[in-house]
C-alpha cells in the first residue's frame, strides 16, 4: 500500500510540473506533452486498480493444501497439481492470465507401457512402436487436460460456468518433433465465449500464422486489434458466440 501512495504522491507531481511547462510551449510540443499526460492518467488507473484489489477480501479455499510431487516420472500427477493451481487461482480471481510449460522432454514417465523416455520418442523415425509409446504419453496429458476442463466448466458461483469465460489454450512449440518442423501447429482451444466442437484445418503449404489465433484471443478480450506480432487478421473460421 505504501508503494501505491508514493506511485499517486509521484504521479500528482508529475501532472502539476507539467501542467505548468505546458503553458510555455508551442502547439506540436503540446500535443507531445498531452500524450505524456493520457499516458500517466492510464498509469493511475492501474494504481487505482491495484489498489482496489489490495482491499479486496480474499477468498478461503476449502482444500487441502496442494503436495508437491518431486518425482518427475510422475508426468500426470504433476500435470493434474498444477492445472488443480490454476483452477483455483481463476476460481479466486487471484489472477485473471496463467501460462504453463509443461516438459516431459527427458523424462522416463511412470506410464504403462512405455519403456523410452520423452525426447526420444518424439524422434521416433516412423517407427509404429516408438509413436505407439509416444501416444500413451500424450493421451495421459490430455486425459488429464479433460479433466481440467470438466472442473472449469464445473467452476463459478453465479451465472456462466468458469470455462466460458476463460479462454483455455492447449498446444505444443512444433508441428512435428521427428523433423523438428515449426509448420502446422495443433492447438487446442476452449471456452472463453468462442463457438467450439469443431476441427478447422487450414493449408498446409499456406496456413495461417499462429498469431492470428492470438489476434482473435486479443479481440475476445475486447482489444480493438488486427495485429500481433507476424499475424495477419483474426484467424478465419474461429467465431465468437
Amino acid at each position: 500500500m505504501n508503494d501505491l501512495k508514493s506511485g499517486r504522491s509521484l504521479l500528482d507531481s508529475v501532472r502539476a510540473r507539467a501542467g505548468r511547462f505546458g503553458k510555455t510551449i508551442g502547439v506540436a510540443d503540446r500535443a507531445r506533452l498531452d500524450q505524456y499526460l493520457t499516458s500517466i492518467r492510464e498509469l493511475e488507473q492501474q494504481l487505482h486498480a491495484a489498489e482496489a484489489w489490495e482491499h479486496k477480501p480474499k477468498p478461503v479455499v476449502k482444500i487441502p493444501e496442494p503436495q508437491d510431487i518431486t518425482e518427475t516420472s510422475q508426468l500426470p500427477a504433476k500435470l493434474r497439481a498444477m492445472l488443480d493451481i490454476i483452477r483455483l487461482a481463476l476460481e479466486t480471481d487471484s489472477t485473471r492470465v496463467v501460462t504453463l510449460f509443461v516438459e516431459p522432454l527427458g523424462i522416463l514417465s511412470a506410464i504403462d507401457g512405455v519403456m523410452h523416455e520423452t525426447h526420444s520418442l518424439t524422434h521416433h523415425g516412423n517407427r509404429p512402436e516408438m509413436i505407439d509409446e509416444l501416444q500413451k504419453i500424450e493421451t495421459a496429458q490430455l486425459k488429464v487436460f479433460r479433466e481440467f476442463l470438466e472442473k472449469m466448466r464445473g467452476a463459478g458461483e453465479t451465472g456462466a460456468p468458469l470455462l466460458d469465460r476463460t479462454a483455455v489454450l492447449y498446444g505444443t512449440c512444433m508441428g512435428n518433433a521427428n523433423g523438428h518442423t515449426n509448420k502446422n501447429w495443433p492447438m487446442l482451444l476452449a471456452g472463453g465465449g468462442f463457438r467450439h466442437s469443431q476441427h478447422l484445418a487450414f493449408d498446409k503449404e499456406q496456413n495461417q500464422p499462429i498469431a492470428n489465433l492470438y489476434v482473435s484471443l486479443l479481440q475476445r478480450l475486447g482489444l480493438e486489434t488486427d495485429k500481433f506480432a507476424g499475424g495477419t487478421g483474426a484467424i478465419r473460421g474461429l467465431e465468437m458466440i
